[in-house]
């Protein structure tokens, strides 16, 4: 009669662990927002609220929730495994998806000083559209241009947020 060696039984003290990182992440977060709030310059408040109200109170929920998951996992509590709903957890990563999603950023990173957002920002979207499956090419890149012009009005004349026009600075 053999017996399990250490290494293939784990007891209840010793699974679940790993969401103790995620308690020391939650911890870390929350001190680093709670110090940056407090080097914040003192600027005069219109009312109650200052610059350092809203990420103090940020830090100090994001130490509370840290706190509270730490008991939690040292009580024996343990996280629900996803469901999964419409996707099937056996297969593994889509890297031809996560591969194009990847080269459709980094053509965004690489284009929006030179050719501006509306361009820059077309490329992503249609990149998008593509990797993900939608195989229309002129319907998505009708909705593409669509969007990043929207977008770049919308940030430049509802916002105020001046995205880089880039090669159509006159058109638009």
């Amino acid at each position: 009669m053999s017996t399990p060696s250490a290494s293939t039984t784990r007891g209840p003290s010793t699974q679940g662990r790993s969401e103790l990182g995620v308690a020391l992440l939650l911890l870390v977060l929350g001190g680093w927002a709670v110090g940056d709030a407090l080097r914040l310059p003192d600027v005069q408040a219109r009312g109650p609220v200052d610059a350092k109200t809203i990420p103090l109170a940020v830090g100090a929920l994001l130490i509370l929730t840290a706190l509270l998951l730490a008991v939690d996992v040292l009580r024996g509590g343990r996280g629900e495994q996803e469901a999964g709903e419409d996707v099937d957890l056996g297969h593994g990563s889509d890297w031809k998806t996560l591969g194009l999603l990847t080269a459709a950023f980094v053509a965004n990173i690489l284009l929006i000083d030179r050719l501006g957002w509306p361009v820059s920002g077309a490329v992503l979207f249609f990149g998008t559209t593509y990797a993900l499956g939608s195989r229309h090419p002129v319907r998505n890149a009708i909705i593409s241009i669509a969007l990043s012009v929207g977008t770049w009005y919308l940030f430049n004349l509802a916002l105020g947020i001046a995205l880089p026009v880039g090669i159509l600075k006159g058109i638009l």
